[in-house]
């Protein structure tokens, strides 16, 4: 009877474990302290591979969190950064970022041997967490306190919910003077008007709120703080609300970027960001990349660009992204332009193309696109219906609150969010594939008279993608490739450079080099640098 009576037990107990995963199992994005946890938890799970530290904490109290997965030393392979919240707004590039370090972990921890990666999942932790507050609105900026207006004070024009439903979303005013009109084949939607089709606005509009500082502008100057995605020095956006008062003028972005500079063996860089080059590659402009200051990518780089671009919408899947190119002080284009490295950046998700109503295809207009596609997956809370109210800006003038949620444009239900991880830890694994690797091959000798030996081999690049983007070459970030012939005291170089640089190997291509060395005995070649990787061999004079 104890026994049976035991067995229930057991079953009763399996039963209820079951149901409390599923009663707690993840239904929504990951607060600060939720993803501080996940990070803490790998740290502790996977303690041989993974090193977990906070560079800074931010004005608003919140640690910026660099996770390093490896196995020995980090420094002594190439490495892939991976760097998420950019953008406060974009709660999906923290989730990858994390999800990506623990696939990498869980699923694929034999890439620690020859890649490390320096994740860093949250770079705009204030920001982000406007998402889990009573009020939700779009919040790009820090905790610092800044005069967006530039009028001498702070915080004086910020969000009112007018229609009392915890988000902040929009206001349209029936205006002759206005310049926005509602989209034909869907009226929920506001666009400006096209004088030379002969529309003529009808309508102004606004966020949310109400101009308390009666400056003619709403929400201009709320909570303010400095952006990560527009404080970087690549075309820094002088005078821009978010920008700063100067480039890297933020705590979170100097100790970005004085860990990144200290990492040399970095080379290539995967911003999960608004940026998104590898779903449009970037397109090389002649007259931009003959500027002082560059204006373009570079034309190797954009064959480049081109081939990982279908890379990576062979293994996500995606396609139809809207453009979203950098708008002035952002991390992905620092990346590149001042650093030099392999740059890449993604969203990770965007709504897909409706395929429904051909007029609304034909409008090319990404919100109509977004609220079909939401309508036919069922979503719920995406959009809130134009109501009338009372604005004291606007008497006697209809006023309706209402237009698309904010969040839910750029962030996918987060059921969506694991599967659209994995597919990215698959490209972050193909890219880790291809990386640069230098091996030294072919290596003969030959006998010369005088006591002499000709030593020749070939520097060799394994990898697919080259040692250095074309931008690297120009980059003091990216070091040459070293090769070291180390000789005893009895042996001397009688031809060729017993150390020589050479600037970069393309991919699967080799540089042959060749000496000749007075003495006997063997000697030690050693080739490489920091993010490709190096090799040695030793070779007996004749």
């Amino acid at each position: 009877m104890f026994k049976t009576n035991q067995s229930l037990f057991k079953l009763f107990w399996i039963c209820m474990c079951l149901v409390s995963v599923n009663v707690f199992a993840q239904s929504d994005y990951r607060n600060n302290n939720e993803l501080t946890n996940a990070l803490k938890q790998l740290k502790s799970k996977h303690s041989a591979n993974v090193k977990l530290q906070s560079l800074t904490k931010t004005i608003g109290g919140h640690d910026i969190w660099a996770l390093t997965l490896f196995k020995g030393k980090p420094e002594d392979n190439p490495a892939i950064a991976i760097v998420g919240g950019v953008d406060g707004s974009l709660l999906l590039s923290r989730e990858m970022a994390v999800n990506i370090a623990e696939n990498i972990l869980t699923n694929h921890k034999d890439v620690l041997d020859n890649t490390t990666f320096y994740i860093f999942p949250n770079m705009s932790p204030n920001a982000s967490e406007q998402y889990f507050s009573k009020l939700k609105y779009h919040k790009l900026g820090n905790a610092k306190k800044t005069d967006d207006d530039r009028d001498g004070l702070t915080n004086e024009d910020t969000f009112e919910d007018l229609n009392n439903d915890g988000l902040i979303t929009l206001i349209r005013v029936e205006d002759v003077t206005g310049n926005y009109i509602k989209l034909k084949e869907d009226e929920r939607v506001m666009i400006k008007a096209n004088p030379q089709e002969g529309e003529l606005g009808t309508h102004k509009v606004f966020s949310e709120g109400i101009d308390n500082d009666k400056d003619g502008k709403y929400n201009e100057d709320g909570d303010g703080g400095v952006h990560f995605n527009k404080n970087l020095t690549y075309n820094f956006p002088y005078f821009q609300p978010g920008a700063g008062e100067h480039a890297v003028s933020e705590k979170e972005h100097r100790a970005l970027l004085d860990f990144l500079y200290e990492q040399w063996n970095i080379y290539a860089i995967l911003t999960l960001g608004p940026e998104n080059n590898l779903s449009n590659p970037l397109k090389y402009n002649a007259a931009n990349a003959r500027k002082r200051v560059v204006a373009s990518i570079l034309k190797d780089d954009e064959a480049l660009n081109k081939f990982l671009s279908k890379k990576y919408t062979k293994i996500t899947g995606t396609k139809d992204a809207p453009n979203a190119n950098g708008k002035g002080g952002d991390f992905f284009e620092w990346s590149y332009f001042h650093f030099g490295k392999l740059a890449m950046s993604t969203p990770g998700w965007w709504a897909p193309k409706f395929k429904g109503d051909s007029t609304i295809k034909a409008k090319k207009n990404y919100k109509a696109n977004f609220l079909q596609w939401a309508e036919a997956e069922d979503l719920s809370n995406y959009f809130v219906d134009w109501k009338e109210v009372n604005h004291p800006d606007f008497p006697n003038k209809k006023v309706e609150v209402g237009g698309i949620a904010p969040f839910v444009m750029t962030n996918p239900p987060y059921s969506m969010v694991e599967d659209i991880s994995k597919k990215h830890t698959d490209f972050v694994l193909e890219i880790s594939k291809m990386q640069p690797n230098i091996s030294i091959e072919n290596v003969t000798t030959e006998k010369v008279d005088n006591g002499l030996t000709r030593v020749t081999l070939n520097i060799h690049n394994k990898g697919l993608l080259p040692t250095h983007t074309e931008m690297g070459k120009r980059s003091r970030w990216l070091r040459r490739i070293k090769v070291d012939v180390k000789l005893d005291k009895s042996q001397e170089v009688i031809s060729g450079k017993k150390i020589q640089l050479i600037n970069s190997i393309d991919g699967d291509s080799s540089e042959e080099l060749t000496w000749l060395i007075k003495g006997k005995g063997s000697l030690t070649i050693e080739a490489g640098a920091a993010h490709t990787g190096a090799d040695k061999t030793t070779i007996n004079l004749k």
